[in-house]
């Protein structure tokens, strides 16, 4: 299984150019809201024509804008999840499930409707209309729906946005399992971070209508190569670097020199590390002559349910005026355990958890 997309569109405000390849792992597309992760899909699905370019499906080709194929929506054989579901109002669950089937047999028609109205626990909700269904009920039966033409490619847009918290975790637990079922390419947008981690396996982010960074999503996490897609992806903490020897850089804006252990390439402009990765050590002399270890004093603190994020000043007591330098996050069970412990406290910044953003 595979989808090739090489595809060019002038939008107003700015071109979109998007190439990449989808196999049979899930891949999340992640972007913040207008980087054309939407209009990406819907080229993909023949809904809007490319200006250039290429798409092929299992050695299908549905665009080529050299030799002017265009394949019709229809005969594409793509299944699409709108974002808002897109239900007919007027059909019930089961003529909703058979709509992209009215080119096949009555009885094999009803025979898929029945195959996805139990696959996706809808049977007892069959003759209900649109608005008489949850917001998680109506997401599966629009799902149903695009896996009823049997698809050689499923395309969700922003599957889990409509639905609240409660409702987003026992979907996203059903959406899992029909992405592991699926036999074909399936591409997941989303601008949650968290979303696009759970549900891909690999990533594509988009920043302005280009990729900014593709590849196996702890790839793009663990090593993000530029800084907007660092922020994309969740990092919160940066800071000027240079490098000073192999192995070795500063770091400007937190005052002092770490060691790392990525590679140096060409000329290191940021040194990032993610909030979660900040490790507070908890005896009381704080291993301070380890690599990458220094004295810091909480300046706030922001709590959640579960975890606590602390905004850390380094080497020194803040004064007044002073900014913060890193945010770190740690669990509330663990927060508890040094909490009350006298300042200075000291961090440990794991080599392999810094990561270089060059030039």
């Amino acid at each position: 299984m595979s989808l090739e997309v090489h595809i060019e569109k002038r939008l107003q405000s700015y071109p979109l150019a998007v190439e990449f390849a989808a196999g049979a792992k899930p891949l999340a597309i992640l972007g913040p809201s207008g980087a054309g992760k939407t209009m990406t899909l819907r080229c993909i699905a023949g809904l809007v024509e490319p200006d250039r370019g290429r798409i092929v499906l299992n050695d299908r080709v549905l665009f080529d804008s050299e030799t002017k194929i265009n394949v019709p929506s229809r005969e594409r054989r793509i299944g699409l999840l709108f974002q808002n579901y897109a239900l007919f109002s007027h059909m019930t669950v089961s003529e909703n499930i058979a709509f992209g089937l009215d080119r096949i047999a009555p009885d094999e028609r009803a025979s898929k409707v029945r195959r996805q109205l139990d696959a996706l626990h809808l049977a007892a909700l069959e003759s209900r209309l649109p608005r008489e269904l949850s917001g998680g009920e109506q997401q599966r039966v629009a799902l149903a729906r695009a896996l009823a033409i049997e698809p050689d490619a499923l395309l969700l847009d922003e599957p889990l946005s409509a639905l609240d918290t409660h409702l987003r975790s026992q979907v996203e637990h059903q959406l899992l399992g029909t992405l592991a079922a699926f036999n074909g390419s399936s591409l997941v947008v989303t601008h949650n971070i968290e979303e696009a981690y759970r549900l891909g396996t690999e990533m594509l982010v988009l920043t302005k209508g280009r990729v900014a960074a593709f590849g196996p999503k702890e790839d793009v996490f663990h090593r993000p190569p530029t800084l907007d897609v660092a922020r994309l992806t969740g990092c919160k903490n940066f800071s000027r670097a240079a490098a000073i020897s192999d192995g070795v850089v500063e770091a400007v804006d937190w005052g002092c020199r770490l060691r790392v252990y990525q590679p140096i390439r060409g000329q290191v402009v940021h040194a990032g590390i993610r909030a979660h990765q900040i490790d507070f050590l908890e005896g009381k002399e704080g291993s301070a002559n380890s690599d990458n270890t220094f004295p810091c004093w909480v300046m706030e603190a922001s709590e959640t349910p579960f975890r606590i994020t602390l905004y850390l000043k380094l080497h020194s007591e803040p004064q007044p005026g002073d900014q913060p330098q890193l945010q770190a996050e740690v669990f509330k069970e663990k927060w508890q355990r040094f909490k009350d412990r006298q300042f200075p406290w000291h961090v440990r910044l794991d080599p392999d958890a810094v990561f270089l953003l060059p030039d």
